[in-house]
């Protein structure tokens, strides 16, 4: 049996729009002659002619935050507690079993930039693909903004999933969700137009707010989600281990045996 690994992350990049202006990565590449400075005080008496070709090392040092590029949320980004009033995980809290496990994609690209979904939505999706949710299963949503990525539009781009919708996969056992979106939630700009026009703050974040009631986590800025069947497939997002963080970076990959 063949097996076929679809490389679902984006890249950590330097001059991608995948975050707004106050949350922009920046790599500082050092080459192997760059880096001569760093390398032979280690040894005295060395010289760049003494190593093959003069070569030093090539290394980067990156600025970044936890959500830059893609990553795995902990139920601490959302709220300060979980589960009605436990205190809520850090990434370095999250179960490991939560990061491997069969996948279901939920095909959302028909729904317009700012869309809220529903449990309804939800719903008619699963029914559209014919499959019944299993405890543990990794949801992913394949939205517009995924076609997006790379585009000066991409972060104010594809639906979000609201509070009903997030609590139907959560009530079913669903414990990792993700999107190819900037957010699990619909782009601030669509929403912040809501909260002028209604001032209801529950509008603002409400699918990451339903982890106050059921603890989860999500992966956001996935990629190639168009790729991917509904289902018949394996999900595997181990976070990096950071000390009580409220994220961590990942792989995000799909696995597929033929």
């Amino acid at each position: 049996m063949a097996r076929r690994i679809i490389d679902l992350s984006i890249p950590i990049a330097n001059d991608i729009p995948a975050d707004p202006p106050i949350q922009v990565p920046h790599i500082e590449y050092v080459d192997h002659q760059q880096s001569l400075p760093q390398l032979l005080p280690f040894f005295p008496g060395l010289k760049a002619e003494d190593l093959p070709d003069g070569a030093g090392w090539a290394v980067e040092k990156v600025t970044l935050s936890t959500h830059n590029g893609t990553h795995l949320d902990a139920p601490w980004h959302y709220h300060p507690t979980m589960n009605h009033g436990e205190p809520a995980w850090r990434i370095d809290d999250v179960p490991l079993d939560w990061c491997f496990q069969p996948g279901v994609k939920l095909d959302f690209r028909h729904f317009p930039d700012g869309y809220v979904a529903t449990a309804e939505d939800v719903e008619t999706e699963l029914k559209r693909i014919g499959h019944k949710l299993k405890p543990l299963e990794i949801v992913v949503v394949n939205t517009s903004a995924g076609a997006k990525f790379g585009q000066p539009d991409y972060v104010a781009s594809g639906c979000g999933m609201g509070y009903e919708a997030t609590m139907y996969l959560l009530d079913r056992g669903v414990r990792v969700t993700g999107t190819d979106g900037w957010s699990w939630d619909a782009p601030f700009v669509h929403t912040a137009k809501k909260y002028t026009e209604t001032n209801d703050a529950s509008l603002i974040w409400e699918g990451h707010k339903a982890g106050r009631h059921i603890g989860y986590s999500h992966i956001e800025k996935l990629h190639r989600l168009e790729e991917l069947p509904a289902t018949g497939f394996t999900i595997s997002c181990f976070p990096v281990k950071i000390e009580k963080a409220s994220a961590g970076w990942c792989r995000a990959v799909a696995i597929l045996e033929d």
